[in-house]
């Protein structure tokens, strides 16, 4: 790797194998195949390479079917247009005729800012004993004009998601001016919808749906993180729902800023692309430099739940997934916010082991002058101002209640009222004449300063070395506005991110059991490159169980629960003042990585009784919910939402009905229940403590409640349940098992 830090490049996920199948060809086409899944690869005349399939599995094709396939997917010359057939690449380019976004732009000195690749050499491979990955494609290519190198990296992983990324390498004396680079994957012309997601801080990863029409529908974050950014762009015949029609969806693996689009032009093409968005001059490669981009997905499903069960089951196949049970915590937050008093942190701690909680987090306000949101952030010592005898006396009591004890940190930020800001103003990401908009009275510390890197990675191991931390939440609260390296003023977003993935990387190092979480203000940073380093992502800042059960179906298009940090909030929303039983904000929460924010030493006794039950359930179930296949049912009145998970083996099943708000008919007619085995039998009860339907009387109660019904998996499936009558803002789980 070049020691130029504008080179430094994302680390890869561990690549790892599945079944075998067909492979590459010398005679330039390729067909790999996983998971009931086909990518045919064509580089034949020498060009970058063009997909004419990507989709469902093919079979096995000899290579005259190959060659005929590819002859039958040629396009025809039409009036009006060049005088050639012009091909989607993976990298599309305007020498081959594609007047769309390019894949690859930039300049040097004003020249080369058009590209020419010829293949020149490819290598596939069949990995043996690799979880992940069945096929591993090396494509090189070069433009001696523009004198550039490019390499392509094509994967087909266990779970039938192709992945693939790029590199960009200057062979030539000047310096070339790379502006950004996509990658490209087609999809057919029967797909005219787009599914894409946005949102806002407590507002994350809702969906909105458009026609795909000629032109292109671009999603960029410039934000250096991503709470309205899309986890995945996907295309579909219009009406595609969680259980039915051909979705393909991409994704970026980047959290830095992104450019993630679907684009549809005249001639016959419609793409999804993904690519890092570089600001101006970030990338300056020197002769010899080389930029690798980060990975780009694509999945491919029968329904939303297909595809995202492609992200789930590749996720879970890395050796780097968490195998333990996910335990359930306590996060002090909502309890205390910047008041640590040990005494009631300690109450809070025994009251949370004796519901049956199994980690407790110290959140903000343990260091420095951090007394407020205003000061302190960047001095990462134990403040003994409200610790006088350090961490250990909470430490200690936690481990000693037989509880993991987690801490909170904020590592690429800094308080300009720090003792670290006073030392070292110019550790702050600024042009040099001025300091960006402050956002929760803080700045960016500068991670690409090896002072201001050094420093944090220090005090963060002094901090864990001293005590026994089992895991950290690692806080990211604002965006990344005028992120300039203070020197030189150069855009520094790109090697920030870069930074921030070796930062963790060293601290796992170091401290190989310990745990991260990936929060940034709640939901700002959960894609697939962070996610490679740490075991759960703070799904959103917002618990108000009402919200959180839409932002939550978002996330799963790319997550499966056990990443899905998810809390039992306080009787009144921190976030959105709404007040909400205690079985709705614990049945919404119960399929992730269950966790507990509330002033518990509040609580009535019945309450704590309750939640006590709530976490056996949760403890009882959590291996099924947390390896299981996750489901939607699709509902024609959208105040209704049933989803669930169903086991590998479809030998049981969890699903939750709840009402979003008022529906349109009562009572809410039967409602199906998807995933299950259609030749199986199945008893279905409603499961406890998720049993009670909200009355006090027989009223909305349904005929089979009692006793549970026996019916095979095809009947649930087609014809479904009649569900209680509720009302809004109410749930109950229903528990299916193999008889």
């Amino acid at each position: 790797m070049p020691a130029d830090p504008t080179v430094t490049v994302p680390a890869a996920h561990s690549a790892p194998s599945g079944p075998a199948s067909t492979g590459g060809s010398p005679s330039g086409l390729s067909h790999l195949r996983a998971g009931g899944v086909s990518l045919v690869l064509d580089w034949s005349d020498g060009r970058l390479p063009q997909v004419h399939h990507w989709g469902a599995d093919l079979g096995e094709l000899g290579e005259g079917e190959l060659r005929d396939l590819a002859r039958a997917s040629v396009l025809p010359i039409v009036t009006g247009q060049l005088d050639a057939v012009v091909p989607l690449s993976l990298v599309p380019e305007q020498s081959a005729g594609w007047m769309g976004t390019p894949g690859l732009t930039g300049h040097r000195a004003g020249a080369d800012f058009t590209t020419a690749f010829t293949v020149r050499s490819a290598q596939h491979e069949q990995p043996t004993g690799d979880p992940v990955v069945v096929h591993r494609l090396r494509i090189e290519a070069a433009d001696d004009d523009a004198e550039l190198t490019l390499v392509l990296h094509v994967e087909m992983l266990v779970s039938g998601l192709v992945r693939m990324r790029g590199e960009v390498t200057n062979t030539g004396a000047g310096v070339f001016d790379l502006a950004g680079l996509d990658l490209a994957l087609p999809v057919p012309t029967e797909a005219d919808e787009i599914l894409d997601l946005t949102g806002r801080h407590l507002r994350e990863r809702a969906q909105q749906r458009h026609a795909f029409t000629l032109g292109t529908h671009l999603r960029e974050s410039r934000r250096g993180r991503g709470h309205d950014a899309s986890l995945v762009v996907a295309a579909g015949a219009q009406g595609f729902g969680w259980r039915s029609g051909e979705v393909r969806a991409v994704h970026l693996a980047w959290s830095g800023n992104t450019r993630t689009y679907a684009e549809r032009t005249n001639h016959g093409a419609s793409m999804l692309a993904a690519g890092e968005l570089l600001l101006a001059g970030e990338v300056r490669l020197a002769q010899g430099e080389r930029y690798e981009g980060p990975w780009v997905y694509g999945s491919v499903g029968d329904g939303l739940d297909a595809m995202a069960a492609r992200f789930h089951t590749y996720l879970r196949a890395r050796p780097e997934h968490p195998r333990s049970a996910r335990p359930v915590l306590i996060n002090v937050w909502e309890a205390v916010y910047f008041d640590h008093d040990l005494a009631r942190l300690t109450e809070l701690a025994d009251r949370a082991a004796a519901l049956g909680v199994e980690r407790y987090v110290l959140d903000d306000g343990w260091f420095g002058s951090r007394r407020d949101a205003t000061s302190g952030l960047g001095d990462w010592e134990v403040s003994t101002e409200v610790w006088p005898e350090g961490l250990g006396p909470i430490v200690d009591h936690v481990h000693g209640l037989g509880m993991q004890f987690g801490l909170w940190f904020e590592p690429e930020m800094i308080n300009p009222d720090s003792d670290l800001a006073r030392a070292h103003p110019d550790w702050i990401l600024a042009p040099p004449s001025r300091l960006p908009i402050p956002a929760r009275d803080q700045q960016v510390l500068d991670l690409t300063h090896p002072g201001a890197y050094a420093h944090v990675r220090d005090q963060m191991l002094a901090v864990l070395a001293a005590h026994r931390i089992d895991y950290i939440k690692w806080d990211h609260n604002r965006d990344l506005v005028e992120a300039a390296h203070q020197p030189t003023g150069q855009a520094r977003v790109h090697e920030q991110t870069l930074a921030a993935y070796r930062l963790m990387d060293e601290i796992r190092a170091a401290h190989p059991d310990l745990e991260i979480e990936s929060c940034a203000g709640g939901g700002g940073r959960v894609d697939l490159g962070v996610v490679a380093r740490t075991d759960r992502v703070w799904t959103s800042d917002c618990i108000d169980p009402l919200e959180r059960q839409l932002i939550e179906a978002g996330a799963h298009l790319l997550l499966p629960p056990e990443l899905l940090g998810s809390h039992i909030a306080s009787p009144i929303s921190h976030t959105t003042g709404r007040a909400h039983s205690l079985d709705y904000r614990a049945g919404t929460a119960f399929f992730s990585h269950l966790g507990i924010e509330w002033d518990i030493t509040r609580a009535e006794e019945q309450d704590l009784a309750r939640l006590a039950t709530w976490v056996a359930a949760h403890q009882e179930h959590r291996a099924l919910l947390h390896s299981g296949v996750v489901v939607h049912s699709d509902q024609p009145d959208p105040a209704l939402w049933l989803h669930g998970v169903v086991a590998q083996d479809a030998s049981a099943a969890i699903f939750t009905f709840t009402t979003l708000a008022t529906p349109v008919a009562a009572p809410p007619g039967r409602l199906r229940l998807p995933g299950l085995d259609p030749e199986a039998r199945y008893h279905v009860r409603p499961l406890p403590p998720g049993d009670v339907t909200g009355g006090r009387t027989s009223q909305g109660a349904v005929a089979w409640w009692a006793d549970g019904v026996t019916l095979p998996g095809r009947v649930l499936a087609e014809v479904g349940l009649q569900m209680p009558a509720l009302n809004p803002e109410q749930m109950v789980l229903v528990h299916a098992a193999r008889v």
